[in-house]
């Protein structure tokens, strides 16, 4: 019997299995919104008690599988425009999107710390198209290892409100600095949204990291005061055109949650224009 892999608990290694979770129960159900057949292999190899979670994150469950949903469409619009586009996908986590949305010519890049692309490298193998990048992204000597050919397309999921305001400001600006242009999407959570998640899922989930601070963001529009190079394309509540399939329960507390702006996902850009 091959040994299964252990997760590091209390640190942000076990954070990644939250949405990893959501998107393999989501493909076992009898009529999945979204498969994703990679999550489920992974979750089988991986040692730790998902009782946890199963039991707490019914609702924010639904949340992982629309956040993927919404960024398979993005990146689907964005490579039908750009074929051979360069994807840079930030937090990569153990998140398997690559594996829904190649068409057999983009550039995909996995970014996390070392020790998340160390645990990543116990499923997947870097190919000449899909590499892998250890490092934070706030430490942006990254960008040159980055072959843009076709249109830049960063994504972030489930990352960029672990960090403060200023430090994804200055992201973003040392980013508008170095690429010519591209594209970020990325979902944000209002502060109503951090309080939320720190107490519904972090800790209910079971999940022993702590989560001081964080960036809440509200109004979106508020992005674009940071820097004339930064335009928001548009701003989509979490759950709109996500609620089919869903149970009453969770259809009517992720309304209401759009309603109050908690959650969004954000297409944003930045260009020299």
């Amino acid at each position: 019997m091959t040994q299964k892999i252990r997760i590091k608990t209390g640190t942000v290694e076990e954070t990644l299995l939250l949405p990893l979770w959501g998107r393999a129960y989501e493909t076992q159900k009898s009529n999945p919104r979204l498969v994703d057949q990679n999550a489920v292999e992974i979750i089988q190899q991986i040692d730790y008690d998902f009782s946890d979670i199963e039991k707490t994150q019914s609702m924010s469950q639904h949340g992982w599988v629309a956040r993927s949903l919404h960024t398979d469409k993005m990146a689907h619009g964005f490579i039908e425009q750009h074929p051979e586009a360069t994807i840079v996908n930030i937090g990569c986590g153990l998140d398997t999107t690559f594996s829904r949305i190649d068409n057999g010519k983009i550039m995909f890049y996995e970014l996390d710390l070392p020790d998340v692309i160390a645990l990543r490298q116990n499923f997947y193998e870097d190919s000449d198209r899909h590499k892998s990048i250890a490092s934070s992204f706030l430490d942006t000597q990254w960008f040159k290892d980055i072959e843009v050919r076709d249109g830049l397309l960063f994504l972030a999921g489930g990352v960029l409100c672990y960090f403060n305001e200023n430090q994804i400001k200055t992201f973003f600006i040392q980013v508008a600095d170095y690429f010519e242009s591209c594209d970020f999407y990325f979902d944000s959570l209002s502060p109503m949204g951090m309080k939320f998640a720190k107490k519904q899922v972090l800790k209910k989930g079971g999940m022993g990291m702590s989560m001081d601070g964080g960036w809440g963001l509200k109004p979106v529009k508020s992005l674009e005061k940071w820097d004339q190079r930064i335009q928001v394309i548009n701003s989509t509540p979490m759950s709109k055109g996500m609620k089919q399939g869903v149970p009453f329960k969770a259809k009517l507390a992720s309304t209401i949650a759009d309603l109050l702006g908690v959650c969004s996902m954000v297409h944003m850009r930045i260009c020299h224009c």
